[in-house]
């Protein structure tokens, strides 16, 4: 162990998505490569010697416990537990969930280290694992509001790739078989009210842990949704949802030293006749059993919607993926919009 397939393939998979920035310990750990990768697991992260590192993925990630702070991470599949490092500036982002972390080193700021937290979810702890619409981000549940974490992939194929091998991984756990099904009589069976809402697909790993995929019924709510904010449509059935993508949003910013942009999470959702911008909330729903109360904020909230027919044209940035579009609306009702259309695309 480790065979070199899998060393050469959490290698390939040790890369920082370049339109995200981290610090600088999370740079030293996408620099390693190869032995010295396992070897920095064992001696840093591993909490028991015969762990071993199964898969590496670098992920946008939230947390139940701070649901408005979304931060890079490294994760790291191992056959004991599922390891998130962390980019050390979530510490300070929310202030008021202090005590969510543990701030001991705080005295080692101006040294010359590099900390960096890493939140470690054993996988006997683990109860559920809920993907996303169009695998775009899954959520991974443990049995406490301090156990529920979204990773938020914006890539199917990397979602997929995360959930096959934690499949096998769980394949690997020893965990006690569970109690035989109570045989139903007639009227528990006929008797029991159908409420008509069809459950999302479950599937029930052998080690207990539920894989839970949307179904289409979430799909038909979207488009209800999508639906009540468009002016003037009477006819669902005509919506048609073309595309869901989990992006962000560029906006500038003028004042810095030098014009930067910051990146604003944002659902994009494309029907044949508008264009939708949502503020969706990625780790609240569906509710956890311990939930005792509905979160404070709707799962997706209206940023910005516009018609197809007001569309002016699309500028593309010419640099490998992620790609930039440019979306330039010639829309008169608001003026505020007009200023785009004199954007000089030849220039910088």
């Amino acid at each position: 162990y480790p065979s070199e397939f899998l060393m050469q393939k959490i290698t390939e998979d040790n890369q920082i998505p370049v339109h995200l920035h981290v610090s600088v310990s999370l740079q030293y750990v996408a620099g390693l490569k190869g032995n010295a990768l396992v070897e920095f697991f064992h001696g840093n992260i591993a909490e028991v010697e015969n762990e071993e590192l199964r898969h590496l993925m670098w992920s946008s990630v939230l947390f139940y416990k701070t649901p408005s702070v979304e931060v890079m991470a490294c994760v790291l599949l191992s056959t004991k537990a599922i390891y998130f490092l962390l980019d050390d500036s979530f510490i300070h982002a929310d202030e008021h969930q202090s005590d969510f972390w543990n701030k001991e080193n705080s005295d080692c700021e101006n040294s010359s280290f590099h900390l960096s937290c890493c939140f470690v979810l054993k996988l006997n702890d683990l109860q559920s694992v809920n993907v996303g619409l169009f695998d775009q981000y899954f959520r991974i549940t443990g049995h406490s509001a301090d156990h529920i974490v979204t990773c938020l992939t914006r890539d199917s194929y990397n979602t997929h790739t995360f959930i096959q091998q934690l499949m096998a991984v769980l394949s690997l756990l020893a965990r006690t078989p569970s109690p035989e099904p109570v045989d139903k009589d007639f009227y528990s069976e006929f008797g029991s009210k159908n409420t008509g809402k069809m459950e999302n697909y479950e599937l029930i790993h052998s080690s207990r842990v539920k894989f839970i995929y949307p179904n289409e019924e979430e799909i038909g709510d979207l488009a209800f949704l999508v639906a009540e904010k468009m002016d003037g449509l009477t006819n669902l059935q005509s919506l048609n949802i073309l595309l869901y993508v989990l992006a962000f949003q560029v906006n500038h910013v003028e004042g810095s030293a030098q014009n930067t942009s910051s990146l604003q999470p944002k659902t994009l959702i494309l029907t044949s006749s508008d264009l939708f911008l949502f503020d969706e909330d990625y780790i609240s729903y569906p509710l956890p059993e311990f939930a005792k109360e509905p979160p404070k904020r709707d799962k997706y909230q209206l940023a910005d919607g516009r018609r197809i027919r007001d569309l002016d044209r699309v500028l593309m940035g010419y640099q490998t993926y992620p790609q930039a579009l440019t979306f330039v609306f010639d829309d008169v009702q608001n003026q505020d919009l007009m200023q785009n259309l004199t954007l000089d695309h030849f220039g910088e």
